[in-house]
């Protein structure tokens, strides 16, 4: 069963999407306004429901639902929009020291694909697990919040600024409960 069809309209998922091969792409802040733009017009345009989310340096952890459609629709929206809009800027930024690497990397990635695509920068899969108890949900929240102090890029949750857990954040996010 395609992934895209274990979602279901108004529940809400932890989700995992992460870029190919685990490369770092999310260290630079254009490639995360992208992606935090990409989420913002989700929210306002499409129905997505966000309830905690954090950018991580290779990868974009999230609870998130759909208030129309399904949510795999959706985040297959999003990431071939935002994949698009990456590897363009990628390729137009002349203070990209990776540049050559990240683009042969996404190709090679790309042509390994079952699809064969020129290029592929997110691994197909979303990882939804739906949220079905208190005490799971509170599990999966506080693992969101602190994946950037687990892998030591600061030392507290709230001043990590491309995440839910910042006060600076730059999206909205809902309360879970």
């Amino acid at each position: 069963m395609s992934e895209y069809l274990k979602t279901q309209e108004g529940k809400a998922y932890f989700i995992t999407f992460s870029v190919v091969d685990g490369i770092v792409v999310f260290t630079r802040d254009s490639y995360v306004n992208i992606l935090l733009e990409s989420i913002l017009y989700c929210q306002q345009k499409k129905g997505l429901l966000l309830y905690t989310y954090c950018i991580l340096p290779s990868h974009i952890q999230m609870i998130a639902g759909a208030d129309e459609g399904t949510l795999g629709e959706l985040l297959r929206d999003l990431k071939g929009f935002t994949a698009r809009k990456i590897l363009s800027e990628i390729k137009l930024n002349p203070q990209e020291s990776r540049r050559e690497w990240l683009l042969e990397a996404f190709k090679k990635a790309g042509s390994l694909s079952s699809q064969k695509q020129a290029y592929l920068f997110w691994q197909h899969s979303n990882h939804p697990e739906e949220l079905y108890s208190e005490k799971f949900i509170n599990q999966k929240e506080l693992y969101i919040l602190m994946n950037p102090v687990e892998m030591g890029l600061l030392s507290r949750p709230k001043h990590y600024l491309p995440s839910s857990a910042s006060e600076e954040s730059p999206l909205n996010v809902l309360p879970l409960r």
